[in-house]
């Protein structure tokens, strides 16, 4: 080609091809984190900035286009290997969404949530949510759930008797060993759990280095489960503390909860409510005092059929100062409360159960103003004082009410009622599917993150659905789905609302990720309970354990997940904690991730990058100006050789990481070991069923 017969165009597209570098896309990096949005979380009328990287004298102009307009950024910093752009915008009471427009010649791309794409996609723009705050104690705060009745025994003289009552149609019992398997209709067997056991073990925890205690519900309630509640306003005496007791438990024969005078006694007795009440008050001081936060559960949507307000048992017909419930007569204050079809009082069975079961009476808030007042006021009351706990878990909120409508206006309230009442309170909710109409900060401040943590980790580890249900092969070691999965759910959240959500392996309500990584497919009931604990994988529980410490988000433990507790689904995965039997290992381990997590600020605030990915192999980053750290799983049981990127993630192009936690299919190691950086990349060795955290700091 005689480039003299060239025209002026083709000459400049030639120069541009031969002179300019090609864009280097993996350079390409903005977020919605403090290090690329300041403030991140703004109030009306401030002023943002936004900040974008690039490869180094790569690219001619950036844009931010955001849903006000659009602004070109300036160059302001550049390094080694990036170039720093800035530019800024003023908020207002709406939310700003906004994604980037990056030039290089004549190459055009766009970025959000996903990365580079080539078309405009509004679902992934970064967004901006101007007076909504989470609270700074829970963002990667380390939580640990606490099924009560299950945890520790340490007060005998409140434990359930046999036959102390009847519950679906049945007495309730007693369990006499502890290390008994839950039985398969286990809503009506107690073990003894309560809250003087859960101060006893206020030691371990805190040694463990738990951050904040979120206990399964509390208040009184005839279930171990306790999420059909019974009375709002005060906790379990069989929980907290029964200092006058008396009655009988129900004869042989007799079903009737009207007869159970012991039950009666314990829960209906003002002395023993109250005081129930002020333990617990002097147990979330305690647990204050040694830096340690509470969120309670509430379960809004609906309560229980022993509730005071129904009395479908007759507990509270004829005790005194208690009104009738709406069950026992037609002139109940609390008639309004419920929704009831036919007129046939006394005793009306006729009511609206949430799923049809009687048990759960749906509660009735468009029907009754003093109901949504009085639950406004019971989210009030726990996060004030002389109870002062840090927030709520909301089950099944999205639920609550008959209409999404009328579902979001409760919500924002309850949110204005809470905050007005302790601003620093966390409101978590229950929810499965797309969060993201409650999280425009005036209503839940983050979620249960099932679609955006448990799911797509617990199917690329392990192939099985949560609740051992299901396998699919087809999602086992598929790293392309899992950063699918995670990208996608994970940009329904605004980073306030990413960075306290609560990113679980197990759960009261799924198996135990110990028992899914033997990848049976089944139930207690349909298998047999010590199937769940054979054939189990500690080495991928470990490789589990590293990414929920090193995720966004706050990690939280199921108890006894850290001591080895193996378990189906419900009521299988509500074993007891195996006090004297404990992995201690699985415990040294889960101590030491726990304080990896603590220590290393870019894995409670930083960003996240992802590095590389194939076939049973992922490896990230996560990263702040000052702080770097990878993260690389080989969940394969043969090895591999990786070459992990590391400097997308800003560590020097020369130099060296340092291993913080290693673990393989035999052992895990906090030891320190030197890894060399050679032009931007460690090149490494990743034995079977591994997982590997090397750190870099400015």
């Amino acid at each position: 080609m005689n480039i003299h017969n060239l025209n002026a165009y083709e000459k400049k597209q030639i120069y541009i091809t031969t002179m300019r570098p090609v864009l280097n896309k993996r350079a390409l990096f903005s977020d919605a984190t403090s290090g690329y949005l300041q403030p991140m979380e703004p109030e009306e009328g401030d002023e943002v900035t936004v900040y974008f990287r690039t490869a180094k004298d790569n690219v001619d102009k950036v844009k931010i286009i955001t849903n006000q307009g659009q602004y070109t950024m300036e160059k302001y910093k550049t390094d080694e290997a990036f170039d720093f752009y800035k530019g800024s915008f003023q908020v207002g009471s709406e939310m700003v969404c906004y994604y980037f427009d990056v030039y290089s010649g004549t190459f055009h791309c766009y970025y959000n949530k996903l990365g580079v794409t080539k078309h405009i996609e509004p679902y992934y723009a970064f967004s901006v949510y101007p007076g909504f705050h989470t609270p700074d104690w829970a963002k990667g705060a380390v939580i640990y759930q606490i099924f009560v009745d299950r945890f520790c025994n340490g007060d005998k003289t409140n434990d359930v008797v046999d036959r102390e009552y009847s519950y679906i149609g049945d007495a309730v019992s007693q369990v006499k060993d502890w290390y008994q398997y839950p039985s398969s209709m286990d809503v009506r067997s107690f073990y003894g759990g309560d809250l003087q056991g859960v101060w006893d073990k206020l030691d371990y925890l805190q040694n463990l280095g738990v951050e904040v205690i979120y206990f399964n519900p509390l208040f009184v309630s005839p279930s171990n489960h306790k999420y059909d509640s019974q009375d709002y306003d005060y906790i379990d005496p069989h929980c907290g503390k029964i200092v006058e007791d008396g009655g009988e438990p129900l004869p042989e024969g007799i079903g009737e909860n009207a007869q159970a005078t012991k039950y009666i006694k314990r829960v209906t007795n003002k002395k023993n409510l109250e005081a129930s009440n002020r333990f617990f008050a002097e147990l979330v001081e305690e647990i204050h005092r040694r830096g340690m936060k509470v969120i309670l559960d509430g379960v809004f949507n609906h309560c229980g059929s022993f509730n005071k307000w129904m009395d479908k048992e007759r507990i509270y017909e004829q005790q005194k100062g208690y009104e009738k419930g709406a069950y026992v007569d037609k002139e109940s204050p609390y008639h309004s409360f419920f929704s009831f079809y036919e007129d046939r009082w006394p005793y009306n069975n006729s009511y609206d159960g949430w799923w049809g079961h009687d048990t759960l009476p749906k509660l009735n808030y468009e029907g009754s103003e003093e109901l949504y007042e009085y639950i406004l006021n019971v989210g009030r009351k726990w996060v004030s004082a002389p109870y002062n706990v840090d927030g709520w878990r909301l089950d099944v909120a999205a639920d609550l009410g008959h209409s999404g409508e009328f579902n979001h206006k409760f919500w924002k309230d309850f949110r204005k009622a809470v905050k007005e009442a302790n601003p620093n309170a966390i409101i978590l909710a229950e929810h499965y599917g797309n969060p993201n109409e409650w999280l425009q900060g005036d209503e839940w401040d983050t979620v249960m993150n099932y679609d955006a943590f448990m799911e797509p980790l617990t199917w690329f580890f392990t192939g099985m659905e949560k609740h051992s249900d299901s396998k699919e092969d087809g999602l086992y070691g598929n790293a392309d789905s899992f950063i699918g999965a995670m990208k996608h759910h994970m940009a329904s959240f605004a980073t306030p609302s990413l960075q306290t959500a609560m990113n679980e392996l197990s759960n009261h309500d799924h198996s135990r990720f110990l028992t899914r990584t033997n990848r049976k497919v089944g139930r207690t009931n349909s298998l047999g309970p010590d199937a769940a604990n054979e054939g189990v994988n500690k080495a991928v529980l470990r490789e589990a354990v590293i990414m929920q410490m090193t995720w966004p988000g706050a990690p939280t433990l199921y108890y006894g997940d850290e001591a080895g507790l193996c378990g189906f689904t419900d009521p299988d995965n509500r074993r007891t904690y195996p006090w004297g039997r404990e992995d201690l290992e699985l415990i040294d381990f889960h101590r030491d991730a726990i304080a990896m997590h603590k220590k290393n600020t870019c894995l409670t605030h930083g960003s996240l990058k992802f590095l590389g990915a194939d076939y049973q192999y992922i490896s990230y980053g996560r990263f702040t100006e000052q702080e770097q750290i990878v993260i690389a799983f080989n969940n394969h049981n043969q090895s591999r050789y990786v070459e992990l990127p590391v400097w997308e993630i800003g560590v020097p192009m020369e130099g060296s990481m340092q291993r913080i936690m290693f673990s393989t299919d035999s052992y895990y190691s906090t030891g320190r070991a030197e890894y060399s950086v050679r032009n931007g990349v460690i090149s490494l060795e990743l034995p079977a069923f591994s997982g590997i955290v090397l750190r870099h700091r400015s």
